[in-house]
C-alpha cells in the first residue's frame, strides 16, 4: 500500500510499504479521512518526536475509517464497523493511571500511520480508545477527535465557568477549538493570533474580540489590552507567548500553558507579579479515554464540525509538498488528505 514515511528532518516520502499482518487483538482500519496537525508539522520540522515517533516510520495520527479486518481477541469489532481511534492509549497500571491521570501514563502507547491507505490499531488502543461512529457521522468530522480531546482536557484543567473572560493566544486549529468549547461553556472569548483568515474564523466561531499580531508583537498587544482576563490559554508554544500570557491575566486568575515549547527552551517570569497577584499557573498535556469520548460527543452533537476547521484538501502523493509549504508559513487551518487516489 502507499503510505507517507517520515525519514528525518523535513524528509517525508510517499512510498510503497507492506501492510503488516494482524496480531492478537488488533484491527486493520481502511482510512477514509486523515487530517494534518500542528504536532505533525513540529515533527516534520524536527525530524522526530521523542515519545511519539522515531524515523523511519509511517506518519500522521488524526484519522477515521472502516474496519477491514479484525484479529482474534479484538472483541466485538467486525469488518464494516465505522470507527475513530485515538493516537494513544494508557497502560492502566502505573501510578498516574491509578490516579485518574492517564494522560501522564508512564507507558503511553502511541500510534502513527494515518497518511496511508490503511492502519493497524494495536490491541491496547482497540480496548481503550477505539470508538464506534454513528451512521450519519462524517469521517472528516470524526477525524477531529484526537486534537479536540486535548482541548477538552485543557478546558477541564483550566476550570472554566460561564461568564468568565477568556483570552486565547493562538489562532491555529487548537486555538480555534478552544474558542468553540469556551463559547459553548458560556465564556466571553478573546482571540489573539496572526492572519485575517484565521481571525475571521475565530469571530465566526464566537470570539467577541480578536487581535491580529501580524504587524506587532504579543508584548505590545498585552500592553494595550491589560490584565483583564479571568483565564488565559496559550496555544502557540513559544517562550515569548508564555511570558505574554502571564501579563494578560487578572489578579487571582489562571494561565494554562497549553502550547508545548521546543525542548530546551526557558522562560522568565516576574516572580513578584505571580506571587502578589496570586496567579494559578498550569499546563495541560494530551488526552485521556474520558476526554476522547467527550470529544466524540461534541462532534456527534454538532458542536464541533470539520467545516469550521478543514480549509483545504490534498492528494497523498503531494503530502511532502504540502508539509514544505506549511513549514514555510502556509496559514491553512487543517487539510484533508485523500489517501486513495
Amino acid at each position: 500500500m502507499k503510505a507517507a514515511v517520515l525519514h528525518g528532518k523535513e524528509d517525508i516520502r510517499v512510498q510503497e510499504v507492506t501492510a503488516p499482518p494482524l496480531q492478537k487483538g488488533e484491527v486493520r482500519v481502511g482510512i477514509e479521512a486523515a487530517l494534518t496537525c500542528g504536532t505533525d508539522l513540529k515533527v516534520f520540522k524536527r525530524g522526530y518526536h521523542q515519545k511519539m515517533i522515531v524515523p523511519p516510520a509511517v506518519f500522521g495520527h488524526e484519522f477515521s475509517g472502516v474496519i477491514l479486518e479484525s484479529a482474534p481477541g479484538a472483541g466485538d469489532w467486525r469488518p464494516g464497523d465505522r470507527v475513530v481511534a485515538a493516537n494513544s492509549a494508557p497502560c492502566g497500571e502505573c501510578f498516574h493511571c491509578q490516579h485518574n491521570q492517564e494522560n501522564l501514563c508512564d507507558d503511553l502507547l502511541f500510534l502513527n500511520g494515518a497518511y496511508a491507505e490503511s492502519i493497524v490499531v494495536p490491541e491496547r488502543i482497540v480496548k481503550k480508545n477505539l470508538l464506534r461512529l454513528r451512521g450519519e457521522t462524517l469521517f472528516r468530522d470524526a477525524a477531529l477527535v484526537e486534537p479536540l480531546a486535548c482541548v477538552v482536557q485543557g478546558v477541564a484543567d483550566t476550570n472554566l465557568n460561564p461568564g468568565m473572560r477568556v483570552a486565547i493566544i493562538g489562532g491555529g486549529p487548537i486555538g480555534l477549538m478552544f474558542t468553540v468549547l469556551c463559547k459553548n461553556r458560556g465564556c466571553e472569548v478573546t482571540v489573539i493570533g496572526r492572519g485575517a483568515k484565521r481571525l475571521s474564523v475565530a469571530r465566526a466561531l464566537g470570539a467577541r474580540e480578536v487581535f491580529d499580531v501580524s504587524e506587532t508583537t504579543e508584548q505590545d498587544i498585552a500592553a494595550g489590552i491589560g490584565n483583564r482576563f479571568d483565564a488565559v490559554i496559550e496555544a502557540v508554544g513559544k517562550p515569548e507567548t508564555w511570558e505574554t500570557a502571564v501579563r494578560l491575566v487578572r489578579k487571582g486568575g489562571t494561565v494554562n500553558f497549553f502550547g508545548g515549547c521546543p525542548t530546551g527552551t526557558t522562560v522568565r517570569f516576574d516572580t513578584g507579579l505571580i506571587h502578589y497577584s496570586n496567579l494559578v499557573l498550569l499546563a495541560s498535556f494530551h488526552h485521556t479515554p474520558r476526554t476522547i469520548r467527550r470529544a466524540l460527543q461534541f462532534i456527534e452533537d454538532g458542536v464541533v464540525r470539520s467545516g469550521d476547521f478543514v480549509d483545504g484538501e490534498c492528494e497523498l502523493s503531494r503530502l511532502p509538498e504540502l508539509f514544505s509549504s506549511m513549514a514555510a508559513g502556509n496559514r491553512a487551518v487543517k487539510t484533508l488528505i485523500h489517501v486513495r487516489e
